[in-house]
């Protein structure tokens, strides 16, 4: 198994959810880490707490911001310009509607974040992997991308995004000491259904009412896990899902 110490991670969506998760755990366990959201607020106070642990760096910026990715990448400083690690997770899910009436203004916001915006921060950390022929590549894609459910139209068009771009990073960079893999989490408990139904904390809750889902800190460990196995094993691709969860649509509820 390796250790994180001396390594750095470059976390997205870092501020709430599986990346909060991850970047606690990554923060106990010794790595350096740079954390990324659009929240300057939260950025700071989850800096504040761990910088207690580790060494923190924050990036202010939206991944669908594709000039602000680049130019907020650019500017880190030396001591965290070696990125070790890359933890795509930025991503969100919005509206739940049958395609024909489904909001544009959504389709956009899902693709360009979970898509585009994966791809911009993929491209603006890769030459410095690349120049040193190591790294590491974490793409937290989702259940909605190994299969469809009513309403998901876009949603998991977007995910199956991620599940092909996975593989697709996998087969250019290899031969090139980059691992990369993606972790398919089914229902986590998280922001993501308050997200999706814009604020809605009571519809929101109920997708988690009657059983027992996924915490972050499980994805959290899934992802350490991955990371930390000897340098010859890569983890490409990996679903995890609550033990009341069978797919999308068949959850045994209580």
């Amino acid at each position: 198994m390796m250790d994180l110490q001396n390594k750095t991670a470059l976390i997205t969506g870092a501020t709430s959810g599986i990346g909060k998760a991850t970047a606690t755990l990554f923060a106990e366990k010794g790595a350096q880490l740079i954390l990324c959201g659009r929240r300057q607020d939260r950025l700071g106070k989850l800096s504040e707490a761990l910088s207690q642990k580790t060494n923190v760096h924050t990036l202010n910026f939206d991944v669908r911001d594709k000039e602000k990715v680049f130019q907020q990448i650019a500017s880190l400083p030396e001591a965290f310009q070696h990125i070790d690690i890359l933890i795509n997770n930025a991503g969100n899910a919005h509206g739940l509607d049958p395609i024909q009436q489904g909001n544009t203004d959504d389709w956009e916001a899902m693709i360009d974040i979970n898509v585009k915006g994966l791809l911009y921060v993929s491209k603006a950390v890769l030459p410095t992997m690349l120049e040193r022929q190591s790294g590491h590549i974490i793409n937290i894609g989702s259940t909605a991308g190994k299969e469809v459910y009513p309403n998901g139209n876009v949603y998991c068009a977007s995910k199956h995004a991620v599940d092909a771009l996975n593989q697709g990073m996998r087969i250019d960079l290899n031969g090139k000491g980059i691992r990369v893999g993606a972790i398919n989490p089914g229902l986590v408990a998280t922001e993501f259904s308050e997200v999706r139904f814009k604020g809605d904390s009571d519809r929101a809750s109920k997708v988690y009412q009657g059983y027992t889902p996924l915490q972050p800190e499980d994805i959290a460990d899934i992802i350490l896990f991955a990371v930390t196995r000897p340098p010859h094993v890569n983890i490409a691709d990996l679903t995890v899902m609550c033990l009341d969860q069978a797919t999308s649509t068949i959850v045994n509820k209580r």
